[in-house]
Protein backbone atom coordinates (compact mmCIF):
# COMPACT_ATOMS: atom_id res chain seq x y z
CA UNK A 1 0.00 0.00 0.00
CA UNK A 2 1.46 3.46 -0.86
CA UNK A 3 0.69 6.47 1.38
CA UNK A 4 0.33 9.85 0.05
CA UNK A 5 1.16 13.41 1.53
CA UNK A 6 0.55 16.62 -0.15
CA UNK A 7 3.19 18.41 -2.00
CA UNK A 8 2.59 22.35 -0.56
CA UNK A 9 5.58 24.60 -0.90
CA UNK A 10 8.37 22.95 0.73
CA UNK A 11 6.36 20.54 2.73
CA UNK A 12 4.96 17.14 2.49
CA UNK A 13 2.47 17.08 4.55
CA UNK A 14 -0.67 15.47 6.03
CA UNK A 15 -4.30 16.91 5.62
CA UNK A 16 -5.10 19.86 8.04
CA UNK A 17 -8.05 17.66 9.94
CA UNK A 18 -5.78 14.71 9.56
CA UNK A 19 -8.11 12.92 7.21
CA UNK A 20 -7.27 10.09 4.64
CA UNK A 21 -9.20 8.35 1.99
CA UNK A 22 -7.93 5.07 -0.23
CA UNK A 23 -7.75 4.40 -3.44
CA UNK A 24 -8.64 0.55 -4.12
CA UNK A 25 -6.70 -1.71 -6.73
CA UNK A 26 -9.55 -2.56 -8.87
CA UNK A 27 -8.54 -6.04 -9.92
CA UNK A 28 -7.34 -7.52 -6.65
CA UNK A 29 -9.95 -4.93 -4.18
CA UNK A 30 -6.97 -4.77 -1.61
CA UNK A 31 -6.01 -0.85 -0.66
CA UNK A 32 -3.76 0.17 -3.04
CA UNK A 33 -3.06 3.88 -1.60
CA UNK A 34 -4.05 5.89 1.69
CA UNK A 35 -3.75 9.63 1.03
CA UNK A 36 -3.80 12.56 2.56
CA UNK A 37 -8.09 14.39 2.20
CA UNK A 38 -6.87 17.51 1.44
CA UNK A 39 -9.07 20.60 2.86
CA UNK A 40 -10.12 23.62 1.85
CA UNK A 41 -7.21 24.89 4.43
CA UNK A 42 -5.01 22.65 2.68
CA UNK A 43 -6.22 24.31 -0.76
CA UNK A 44 -5.27 27.45 0.36
CA UNK A 45 -2.38 26.74 1.58
CA UNK A 46 -1.15 25.28 -1.56
CA UNK A 47 -2.53 28.04 -3.99
CA UNK A 48 -0.58 30.18 -1.09
CA UNK A 49 2.45 28.52 -1.40
CA UNK A 50 2.61 28.65 -5.36
CA UNK A 51 1.61 32.66 -5.47
CA UNK A 52 4.87 33.06 -3.42
CA UNK A 53 7.07 30.98 -5.52
CA UNK A 54 6.05 32.56 -8.90
CA UNK A 55 7.75 36.06 -8.87
CA UNK A 56 10.77 34.06 -9.00
CA UNK A 57 10.14 31.33 -11.41
CA UNK A 58 8.32 33.89 -13.38
CA UNK A 59 11.60 35.57 -13.68
CA UNK A 60 14.03 32.76 -13.92
CA UNK A 61 15.75 33.00 -17.83
CA UNK A 62 13.98 30.79 -20.47
CA UNK A 63 17.04 28.50 -20.70
CA UNK A 64 17.42 27.58 -16.73
CA UNK A 65 13.40 26.60 -17.46
CA UNK A 66 14.41 24.54 -19.83
CA UNK A 67 17.03 22.86 -18.50
CA UNK A 68 14.94 22.11 -15.68
CA UNK A 69 11.92 20.58 -17.36
CA UNK A 70 14.75 18.79 -19.45
CA UNK A 71 15.67 17.02 -16.48
CA UNK A 72 12.17 16.28 -15.33
CA UNK A 73 11.59 14.25 -18.46
CA UNK A 74 15.10 12.22 -17.67
CA UNK A 75 13.88 11.69 -14.12
CA UNK A 76 10.45 10.51 -15.18
CA UNK A 77 11.85 8.06 -17.85
CA UNK A 78 14.31 6.88 -14.79
CA UNK A 79 11.44 6.40 -12.80
CA UNK A 80 9.46 4.07 -15.42
CA UNK A 81 9.09 1.31 -13.04
CA UNK A 82 7.60 3.31 -10.38
CA UNK A 83 5.02 4.86 -11.98
CA UNK A 84 4.25 1.48 -14.09
CA UNK A 85 3.73 -0.61 -10.85
CA UNK A 86 1.69 2.51 -9.37
CA UNK A 87 -0.43 3.11 -12.26
CA UNK A 88 -1.27 -1.03 -12.69
CA UNK A 89 -2.22 -0.73 -9.07
CA UNK A 90 -4.41 2.36 -8.86
CA UNK A 91 -6.27 1.95 -12.88
CA UNK A 92 -5.87 -2.00 -13.83
CA UNK A 93 -3.73 -0.17 -16.76
CA UNK A 94 -1.30 -2.63 -18.89
CA UNK A 95 1.97 -2.01 -19.28
CA UNK A 96 2.10 -1.34 -22.79
CA UNK A 97 -0.47 1.32 -21.63
CA UNK A 98 2.06 2.33 -19.01
CA UNK A 99 5.43 2.75 -20.94
CA UNK A 100 3.32 4.80 -23.59
CA UNK A 101 2.26 7.30 -21.37
CA UNK A 102 5.91 7.32 -19.69
CA UNK A 103 7.43 8.17 -22.73
CA UNK A 104 4.64 10.63 -24.12
CA UNK A 105 4.67 12.06 -20.49
CA UNK A 106 8.01 13.07 -21.13
CA UNK A 107 8.03 13.81 -24.10
CA UNK A 108 5.46 16.67 -23.51
CA UNK A 109 8.03 17.85 -20.78
CA UNK A 110 10.28 18.33 -23.99
CA UNK A 111 8.01 20.14 -25.64
CA UNK A 112 7.66 22.40 -23.19
CA UNK A 113 10.93 23.14 -22.44
CA UNK A 114 11.33 24.10 -26.17
CA UNK A 115 8.62 26.26 -25.66
CA UNK A 116 10.83 28.58 -23.14
CA UNK A 117 11.98 30.74 -25.86
CA UNK A 118 9.36 31.24 -28.01
CA UNK A 119 7.43 32.88 -26.12
CA UNK A 120 7.06 35.67 -28.19
CA UNK A 121 4.63 39.15 -28.98
CA UNK A 122 5.43 41.70 -31.74
CA UNK A 123 5.69 45.38 -32.71
CA UNK A 124 2.27 46.49 -34.28
CA UNK A 125 1.94 49.59 -36.15
CA UNK A 126 0.33 52.65 -34.01
CA UNK A 127 -1.97 55.67 -35.42
CA UNK A 128 -0.24 57.71 -32.68
CA UNK A 129 2.77 59.74 -33.34
CA UNK A 130 6.08 59.50 -31.42
CA UNK A 131 4.49 55.75 -30.39
CA UNK A 132 6.21 52.40 -30.06
CA UNK A 133 3.54 50.01 -29.77
CA UNK A 134 3.97 46.12 -28.78
CA UNK A 135 1.68 43.12 -27.86
CA UNK A 136 3.81 41.24 -24.87
CA UNK A 137 2.56 37.48 -23.35
CA UNK A 138 3.65 37.19 -19.86
CA UNK A 139 3.27 34.83 -17.16
CA UNK A 140 0.01 34.87 -15.99
CA UNK A 141 0.11 33.56 -12.37
CA UNK A 142 -0.81 30.61 -10.55
CA UNK A 143 -2.16 27.90 -12.85
CA UNK A 144 -4.77 25.29 -11.68
CA UNK A 145 -4.39 21.69 -13.08
CA UNK A 146 -7.11 19.15 -12.92
CA UNK A 147 -5.67 15.87 -14.03
CA UNK A 148 -8.01 12.40 -14.75
CA UNK A 149 -6.27 9.33 -14.00
CA UNK A 150 -7.57 7.27 -17.77
CA UNK A 151 -3.87 8.03 -18.71
CA UNK A 152 -2.48 9.10 -15.57
CA UNK A 153 1.02 10.52 -16.62
CA UNK A 154 0.08 11.87 -19.88
CA UNK A 155 -2.48 14.19 -18.55
CA UNK A 156 -1.25 15.14 -15.09
CA UNK A 157 2.16 15.86 -16.72
CA UNK A 158 0.17 17.82 -19.57
CA UNK A 159 -1.51 19.62 -16.77
CA UNK A 160 1.42 21.42 -15.74
CA UNK A 161 4.46 21.14 -18.72
CA UNK A 162 3.45 24.02 -20.83
CA UNK A 163 2.32 25.92 -17.69
CA UNK A 164 5.62 26.06 -16.17
CA UNK A 165 7.13 26.49 -19.49
CA UNK A 166 5.24 29.62 -19.46
CA UNK A 167 6.79 30.67 -16.04
CA UNK A 168 3.87 30.28 -14.28
CA UNK A 169 3.11 28.10 -11.02
CA UNK A 170 0.96 25.29 -10.54
CA UNK A 171 -1.08 23.72 -8.26
CA UNK A 172 -2.15 20.03 -9.56
CA UNK A 173 -4.91 18.71 -8.48
CA UNK A 174 -4.59 14.80 -8.05
CA UNK A 175 -7.50 12.47 -9.95
CA UNK A 176 -8.86 10.67 -6.40
CA UNK A 177 -8.49 7.31 -8.70
CA UNK A 178 -4.45 7.60 -9.20
CA UNK A 179 -3.69 10.12 -6.66
CA UNK A 180 0.04 8.48 -5.93
CA UNK A 181 0.70 8.38 -9.94
CA UNK A 182 -0.21 12.11 -9.91
CA UNK A 183 2.00 12.59 -7.06
CA UNK A 184 5.10 10.82 -8.42
CA UNK A 185 4.96 13.61 -11.12
CA UNK A 186 5.62 16.41 -8.32
CA UNK A 187 8.49 14.26 -6.87
CA UNK A 188 9.51 13.90 -9.98
CA UNK A 189 9.45 17.74 -10.72
CA UNK A 190 11.23 18.73 -7.38
CA UNK A 191 13.86 15.95 -7.65
CA UNK A 192 14.40 17.44 -10.79
CA UNK A 193 15.26 21.17 -9.60
CA UNK A 194 11.89 22.74 -9.70
CA UNK A 195 12.06 25.02 -6.78
CA UNK A 196 9.60 24.32 -3.68
CA UNK A 197 5.92 25.69 -4.46
CA UNK A 198 6.22 26.16 -8.30
CA UNK A 199 4.75 22.60 -8.03
CA UNK A 200 2.15 21.94 -5.06
CA UNK A 201 0.10 18.22 -5.64
CA UNK A 202 -3.17 18.24 -3.36
CA UNK A 203 -5.05 14.79 -3.05
CA UNK A 204 -8.67 14.77 -1.43
CA UNK A 205 -11.54 12.32 -1.01
CA UNK A 206 -14.12 11.74 -3.48
CA UNK A 207 -16.33 13.85 -1.41
CA UNK A 208 -14.72 16.62 -1.00
CA UNK A 209 -14.08 17.59 -4.30
CA UNK A 210 -16.43 20.29 -5.22
CA UNK A 211 -15.54 22.46 -2.57
CA UNK A 212 -11.36 21.85 -2.84
CA UNK A 213 -11.76 22.65 -6.34
CA UNK A 214 -14.07 25.89 -5.37
CA UNK A 215 -11.33 27.11 -2.80
CA UNK A 216 -8.81 26.72 -4.98
CA UNK A 217 -10.34 28.79 -8.49
CA UNK A 218 -11.81 31.54 -6.43
CA UNK A 219 -8.24 32.09 -4.68
CA UNK A 220 -6.96 35.46 -5.47
CA UNK A 221 -3.82 33.88 -7.34
CA UNK A 222 -5.04 31.52 -9.78
CA UNK A 223 -5.07 33.25 -12.62
CA UNK A 224 -5.70 29.68 -15.07
CA UNK A 225 -7.95 27.07 -15.11
CA UNK A 226 -7.33 23.68 -17.22
CA UNK A 227 -9.48 20.60 -17.23
CA UNK A 228 -9.22 16.68 -18.74
CA UNK A 229 -12.36 14.70 -18.00
CA UNK A 230 -15.95 14.34 -17.74
CA UNK A 231 -18.35 16.30 -19.31
CA UNK A 232 -20.32 16.47 -16.99
CA UNK A 233 -17.48 17.62 -14.36
CA UNK A 234 -16.13 20.29 -17.33
CA UNK A 235 -19.52 21.78 -17.34
CA UNK A 236 -19.13 22.47 -13.30
CA UNK A 237 -15.12 23.44 -13.59
CA UNK A 238 -16.62 26.31 -15.93
CA UNK A 239 -19.86 27.45 -14.66
CA UNK A 240 -17.44 27.66 -11.28
CA UNK A 241 -14.75 29.50 -13.32
CA UNK A 242 -17.67 31.64 -14.68
CA UNK A 243 -18.64 32.89 -11.19
CA UNK A 244 -14.80 34.33 -10.74
CA UNK A 245 -14.11 35.40 -14.24
CA UNK A 246 -11.14 32.75 -14.49
CA UNK A 247 -10.30 31.23 -17.46
CA UNK A 248 -10.86 27.81 -18.21
CA UNK A 249 -9.18 25.38 -20.89
CA UNK A 250 -11.71 22.39 -20.99
CA UNK A 251 -10.74 18.56 -23.12
CA UNK A 252 -13.68 16.65 -22.33
CA UNK A 253 -15.70 13.84 -23.50
CA UNK A 254 -15.52 12.06 -26.69
CA UNK A 255 -17.89 9.94 -28.79
CA UNK A 256 -14.79 9.08 -31.78
CA UNK A 257 -15.92 7.90 -35.27
CA UNK A 258 -13.73 6.52 -37.49
CA UNK A 259 -15.59 6.47 -40.68
CA UNK A 260 -14.54 3.38 -43.38
CA UNK A 261 -15.10 4.57 -47.05
CA UNK A 262 -15.85 2.17 -49.59
CA UNK A 263 -12.74 2.35 -51.42
CA UNK A 264 -11.11 1.74 -47.87
CA UNK A 265 -8.21 -0.68 -47.23
CA UNK A 266 -10.06 -3.13 -45.11
CA UNK A 267 -7.53 -4.80 -43.31
CA UNK A 268 -5.62 -1.38 -42.31
CA UNK A 269 -9.18 0.24 -41.13
CA UNK A 270 -9.46 -3.06 -39.18
CA UNK A 271 -6.21 -2.65 -36.96
CA UNK A 272 -6.83 1.13 -36.74
CA UNK A 273 -10.86 0.36 -35.19
CA UNK A 274 -9.04 -2.35 -32.71
CA UNK A 275 -6.34 0.09 -31.28
CA UNK A 276 -8.59 2.77 -31.47
CA UNK A 277 -11.21 0.98 -29.26
CA UNK A 278 -9.65 -1.27 -26.94
CA UNK A 279 -6.45 0.72 -26.32
CA UNK A 280 -6.60 0.95 -22.27
CA UNK A 281 -9.95 -0.62 -22.50
CA UNK A 282 -11.33 2.22 -24.81
CA UNK A 283 -10.79 4.41 -21.38
CA UNK A 284 -9.39 7.33 -23.57
CA UNK A 285 -11.45 10.70 -24.38
CA UNK A 286 -10.42 9.60 -28.41
CA UNK A 287 -11.08 6.13 -27.62
CA UNK A 288 -13.10 4.32 -31.37
CA UNK A 289 -16.52 4.39 -29.88
CA UNK A 290 -18.27 4.16 -33.24
CA UNK A 291 -17.01 2.49 -36.41
CA UNK A 292 -19.61 3.96 -39.50
CA UNK A 293 -18.79 1.53 -42.24
CA UNK A 294 -19.94 2.36 -46.18
CA UNK A 295 -22.82 -0.91 -46.60
CA UNK A 296 -21.33 -1.94 -49.39
CA UNK A 297 -18.22 -3.33 -47.42
CA UNK A 298 -19.65 -3.25 -44.00
CA UNK A 299 -20.36 -7.21 -43.56
CA UNK A 300 -16.62 -7.92 -44.96
CA UNK A 301 -15.28 -5.26 -42.66
CA UNK A 302 -17.28 -6.63 -39.52
CA UNK A 303 -15.96 -10.10 -39.92
CA UNK A 304 -12.44 -9.40 -39.93
CA UNK A 305 -13.18 -6.93 -36.63
CA UNK A 306 -14.49 -9.53 -35.05
CA UNK A 307 -11.63 -11.75 -35.21
CA UNK A 308 -9.22 -9.49 -34.78
CA UNK A 309 -11.47 -8.30 -30.89
CA UNK A 310 -11.92 -12.36 -30.75
CA UNK A 311 -7.68 -12.60 -31.03
CA UNK A 312 -6.95 -9.90 -28.19
CA UNK A 313 -5.85 -11.12 -24.55
CA UNK A 314 -7.03 -10.38 -21.19
CA UNK A 315 -6.83 -10.13 -17.47
CA UNK A 316 -4.64 -9.00 -14.78
CA UNK A 317 -0.95 -7.12 -16.49
CA UNK A 318 0.99 -8.48 -13.58
CA UNK A 319 0.05 -12.08 -13.96
CA UNK A 320 0.95 -12.05 -17.74
CA UNK A 321 1.27 -9.70 -20.61
CA UNK A 322 -2.10 -8.72 -21.89
CA UNK A 323 -3.64 -6.74 -24.48
CA UNK A 324 -6.26 -5.48 -21.99
CA UNK A 325 -6.45 -4.94 -18.29
CA UNK A 326 -9.17 -3.71 -15.84
CA UNK A 327 -11.68 -1.62 -16.28
CA UNK A 328 -11.13 1.09 -13.21
CA UNK A 329 -13.91 0.09 -10.77
CA UNK A 330 -16.73 -1.83 -10.36
CA UNK A 331 -19.28 1.67 -11.75
CA UNK A 332 -17.41 1.35 -14.96
CA UNK A 333 -18.36 -1.97 -15.10
CA UNK A 334 -21.53 -2.13 -14.45
CA UNK A 335 -21.87 1.21 -17.28
CA UNK A 336 -20.68 -0.87 -20.01
CA UNK A 337 -22.88 -4.03 -19.03
CA UNK A 338 -26.02 -1.35 -18.78
CA UNK A 339 -25.14 -0.03 -22.51
CA UNK A 340 -24.78 -3.76 -23.65
CA UNK A 341 -27.78 -4.91 -22.00
CA UNK A 342 -29.66 -1.91 -23.15
CA UNK A 343 -28.72 -1.93 -26.60
CA UNK A 344 -29.53 -5.77 -27.01
CA UNK A 345 -33.06 -5.39 -25.26
CA UNK A 346 -33.54 -3.15 -27.81
CA UNK A 347 -32.44 -5.20 -31.27
CA UNK A 348 -29.09 -4.76 -31.46
CA UNK A 349 -26.33 -8.23 -31.90
CA UNK A 350 -23.45 -8.66 -30.16
CA UNK A 351 -20.89 -9.90 -33.09
CA UNK A 352 -18.36 -10.58 -29.96
CA UNK A 353 -17.26 -9.88 -26.96
CA UNK A 354 -19.53 -8.62 -23.76
CA UNK A 355 -17.74 -11.03 -20.95
CA UNK A 356 -17.02 -9.53 -17.72
CA UNK A 357 -14.78 -11.43 -15.02
CA UNK A 358 -14.58 -8.77 -12.08
CA UNK A 359 -13.49 -5.46 -13.98
CA UNK A 360 -11.85 -7.32 -16.65
CA UNK A 361 -14.11 -6.77 -19.64
CA UNK A 362 -13.57 -8.55 -23.06
CA UNK A 363 -13.10 -6.90 -26.38
CA UNK A 364 -16.78 -6.04 -27.65
CA UNK A 365 -18.34 -5.25 -31.02
CA UNK A 366 -21.83 -4.53 -31.56
CA UNK A 367 -23.80 -4.46 -34.49
CA UNK A 368 -27.24 -3.13 -35.64
CA UNK A 369 -26.98 -0.66 -33.38
CA UNK A 370 -30.07 2.62 -34.03
CA UNK A 371 -30.44 6.39 -32.30
CA UNK A 372 -33.18 4.42 -30.07
CA UNK A 373 -30.08 2.52 -27.87
CA UNK A 374 -28.36 4.72 -25.11
CA UNK A 375 -25.12 3.34 -26.57
CA UNK A 376 -25.79 5.14 -29.91
CA UNK A 377 -25.16 8.72 -28.28
CA UNK A 378 -23.70 8.10 -24.59
CA UNK A 379 -19.87 7.90 -23.99
CA UNK A 380 -19.17 4.34 -23.23
CA UNK A 381 -15.14 4.60 -21.96
CA UNK A 382 -15.15 1.25 -22.18
CA UNK A 383 -13.90 -1.89 -24.49
CA UNK A 384 -16.99 -1.68 -26.94
CA UNK A 385 -17.23 0.05 -30.59
CA UNK A 386 -20.09 -0.53 -32.27
CA UNK A 387 -21.11 -0.91 -36.33
CA UNK A 388 -23.24 1.63 -38.34
CA UNK A 389 -23.63 1.42 -41.66
CA UNK A 390 -23.94 4.07 -44.15
CA UNK A 391 -25.40 4.59 -47.50
CA UNK A 392 -22.73 6.49 -48.85
CA UNK A 393 -19.89 9.72 -47.77
CA UNK A 394 -22.52 11.88 -47.29
CA UNK A 395 -24.69 9.49 -44.78
CA UNK A 396 -21.37 8.50 -43.40
CA UNK A 397 -20.49 12.51 -42.42
CA UNK A 398 -24.20 12.55 -41.35
CA UNK A 399 -23.40 10.27 -38.58
CA UNK A 400 -20.63 11.34 -37.46
CA UNK A 401 -22.21 14.51 -36.56
CA UNK A 402 -24.51 13.15 -35.13
CA UNK A 403 -23.45 13.70 -31.60
CA UNK A 404 -22.80 16.00 -28.77
CA UNK A 405 -19.37 15.54 -28.82
CA UNK A 406 -16.46 16.48 -31.55
CA UNK A 407 -12.97 15.50 -30.07
CA UNK A 408 -11.21 13.20 -32.58
CA UNK A 409 -12.18 11.25 -35.66
CA UNK A 410 -10.51 9.18 -38.25
CA UNK A 411 -11.15 8.42 -42.36
CA UNK A 412 -9.82 5.76 -44.07
CA UNK A 413 -9.97 5.68 -47.59
CA UNK A 414 -7.56 4.98 -50.43
CA UNK A 415 -8.72 8.53 -52.53
CA UNK A 416 -7.03 10.84 -50.76
CA UNK A 417 -9.06 13.83 -52.24
CA UNK A 418 -12.11 12.23 -51.49
CA UNK A 419 -10.82 10.97 -47.82
CA UNK A 420 -9.85 14.83 -47.31
CA UNK A 421 -13.12 16.32 -48.43
CA UNK A 422 -14.84 13.96 -45.58
CA UNK A 423 -12.79 14.69 -42.85
CA UNK A 424 -13.47 18.53 -43.41
CA UNK A 425 -17.34 18.49 -43.03
CA UNK A 426 -16.64 16.38 -39.41
CA UNK A 427 -17.38 18.18 -36.77
CA UNK A 428 -14.31 17.66 -34.61
CA UNK A 429 -11.12 19.35 -33.55
CA UNK A 430 -8.75 16.26 -34.63
CA UNK A 431 -9.74 14.33 -37.59
CA UNK A 432 -6.59 11.66 -39.02
CA UNK A 433 -6.75 10.31 -42.47
CA UNK A 434 -5.36 6.48 -42.73
CA UNK A 435 -4.68 6.21 -38.94
CA UNK A 436 -6.37 5.38 -35.91
CA UNK A 437 -8.83 8.28 -33.48
CA UNK A 438 -6.04 7.47 -30.92
CA UNK A 439 -3.24 9.76 -31.23
CA UNK A 440 -1.47 12.54 -29.89
CA UNK A 441 1.85 14.57 -30.63
CA UNK A 442 3.37 17.13 -27.86
CA UNK A 443 3.50 19.40 -30.39
CA UNK A 444 0.01 19.35 -31.84
CA UNK A 445 -2.76 21.47 -30.98
CA UNK A 446 -4.90 18.88 -29.16
CA UNK A 447 -8.81 19.85 -28.51
CA UNK A 448 -12.36 19.27 -29.28
CA UNK A 449 -15.24 20.99 -30.50
CA UNK A 450 -19.12 20.80 -28.71
CA UNK A 451 -19.30 19.12 -26.07
CA UNK A 452 -16.05 18.12 -25.95
CA UNK A 453 -14.63 21.54 -24.54
CA UNK A 454 -12.54 24.58 -25.89
CA UNK A 455 -8.96 25.48 -26.38
CA UNK A 456 -6.49 23.53 -27.24
CA UNK A 457 -3.19 21.91 -25.33
CA UNK A 458 0.02 21.24 -27.19
CA UNK A 459 2.86 23.33 -28.59
CA UNK A 460 3.10 27.27 -29.28
CA UNK A 461 -1.37 27.15 -29.50
CA UNK A 462 -0.97 26.48 -25.57
CA UNK A 463 1.30 29.21 -25.04
CA UNK A 464 -1.75 31.45 -25.72
CA UNK A 465 -3.60 29.71 -22.99
CA UNK A 466 -1.27 30.15 -20.22
CA UNK A 467 -0.17 33.65 -20.90
CA UNK A 468 -1.47 37.13 -20.73
CA UNK A 469 -1.45 39.02 -23.70
CA UNK A 470 -0.69 42.73 -22.47
CA UNK A 471 -0.77 45.91 -24.53
CA UNK A 472 2.30 47.98 -23.94
CA UNK A 473 3.22 51.51 -25.16
CA UNK A 474 6.49 53.84 -24.90
CA UNK A 475 6.09 57.06 -25.90
CA UNK A 476 9.31 59.37 -27.97
CA UNK A 477 7.83 62.01 -28.44
CA UNK A 478 6.03 64.54 -25.67
CA UNK A 479 1.79 64.13 -26.82
CA UNK A 480 -0.70 66.56 -27.30
CA UNK A 481 -3.31 66.80 -24.99
CA UNK A 482 -6.76 69.29 -25.33
CA UNK A 483 -6.23 70.76 -22.33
Amino acid sequence: MLQVNLMIGDREVSAADGRTFERIDPLTGEIATRAAAATIVDAIAAADAAAAAFPAWSELGPTERRARLMQAADTIEQRAEDFAETMIAETGATIGWCEFNIRLGAAMLREAAAMTTQITGKVISSDTPGTYAMAVRQPAGVVLGLAPWNAAVILGVRAIAMPLACGNTVVLKASELCPATHRLIGTALRDSGIPDGVVNVVTNAPADANKVVEALIAHAAVRRINFTGSTRIGRIVAETAARYLKPVLLELGGKAPLLVLDDADIEEAVRAAAFGAFVNQGQICISTERVIVDEKIADAFTVRFAAKAKSLTVGDPRQSEVDLGSLVNQEAVSHVRALIDDAVARGARVVTGGEVQGTVVTATIIDQVTPAMRIYAEETFGPIAVVLRATDDADAVRIANDTEYGLAASVFGRDLARALNVAKRIQSGICHINGPTVHDEPQMPFGGTKASGYGRFGGKRAVDEFTELRWITIRTTPPTYPF
